[in-house]
C-alpha cells in the first residue's frame, strides 16, 4: 500500500454487531453525474452552471483525487470561503469485502469554475467513521435515503433529502469504471440541493436505512483559512 494511501479507523455495523475495522485506502475516485433520471440529473446541472461551472462532456464522470484526501475528522480546512459540502454515498472494498458509508464530496466552487478536477482535489473528502456491510443493504438499496443539513441564520437547515435510487447503483459505477479493487473507495455521486448551493459553516449527513432502522451519520465543521496575494 502507498504511502500516501488514507489510514482510517473505521467500525463496522453489522446485523450481528458492531466491530472495528481498521482502512487503508490507496485510490479514491468521485463518481460525478450519476443520475438515474435525466430530469433530476439536469436539475443538479442547472445549480451548477447557475454558479459559473460548465456542464460535463460524458455522464457518468470519474474524477481520481488523493486517497490522503479521505478524513473522519470532525473538521476540515479549506482555502477561502467558497466552498461547500454535498452528501454521497461511499463505496470502500476492503479484505475482500464491500462496505457503504456516508460521505461529503466538499469542494472548492470558485475553483470549480477553472476545472472540475482541480476543485474537488482541493478540500478533503470527509467521511462517516461508521459503515455497514454492503451485503446487508444491497438487497434493498433502493431503499436507502440520503439527507444534509447545513447551518444557516443560527439554526439547522435541510440542504438535500432523496432515495439512493436517484443515483446509478453501485455495482453499475463500478462496472463503467473498471471495477472497484482493493483498498479503493467510490463516491457514488449526490443529489439537487434545497435552494441554492451555498456555504456554511458546518456540515451534516446522513444515510438511513429503513429497513433495517438504523442509520449512518457524521458532521463537520468547515474553517475557511486566508487567502493571500
Amino acid at each position: 500500500m502507498s504511502e500516501s494511501a488514507a489510514h482510517l479507523k473505521l467500525t463496522a455495523q453489522t446485523k450481528d454487531g458492531d466491530r472495528p475495522l481498521a482502512a487503508a485506502v490507496g485510490a479514491l475516485v468521485i463518481a460525478g453525474w450519476t443520475g438515474r433520471n435525466r430530469e433530476a440529473m439536469e436539475a443538479h446541472i442547472a445549480e451548477l452552471e447557475a454558479i459559473g461551472i460548465a456542464r460535463p462532456k460524458t455522464v457518468p464522470t470519474f474524477y481520481r483525487v488523493a486517497a490522503g484526501l479521505l478524513t473522519t475528522g470532525a473538521e476540515i480546512q479549506v482555502s477561502g470561503p467558497h466552498s461547500s459540502g454535498e452528501a454521497e454515498t461511499v463505496i470502500l472494498n476492503l479484505g475482500g469485502r464491500h462496505y457503504v458509508g456516508v460521505g461529503s464530496d466538499h469542494t472548492d466552487r470558485q475553483a470549480e469554475t477553472v476545472g472540475v478536477s482541480l476543485s474537488k482535489q482541493m478540500c478533503a473528502k470527509p467521511v462517516g467513521p461508521a459503515v455497514w456491510p454492503f451485503d446487508e443493504v444491497a438487497g434493498h438499496w433502493d431503499e436507502l435515503i440520503l439527507r444534509s443539513w447545513v447551518e444557516e441564520d443560527g439554526g439547522r437547515s435541510l440542504y438535500q433529502e432523496g432515495a439512493v435510487s436517484a443515483m446509478r447503483p453501485p455495482g453499475e459505477l463500478q462496472a463503467l469504471y473498471g471495477g472497484l479493487p482493493e483498498g479503493a473507495a467510490m463516491f457514488g455521486g449526490t443529489l439537487a440541493v434545497h435552494g441554492e448551493i451555498r456555504t456554511s459553516a458546518a456540515f451534516e449527513m446522513e444515510l438511513e436505512d429503513p429497513v433495517l432502522g438504523r442509520c449512518l451519520r457524521h458532521r463537520y465543521t468547515i474553517v475557511p483559512l486566508p487567502v493571500e496575494g
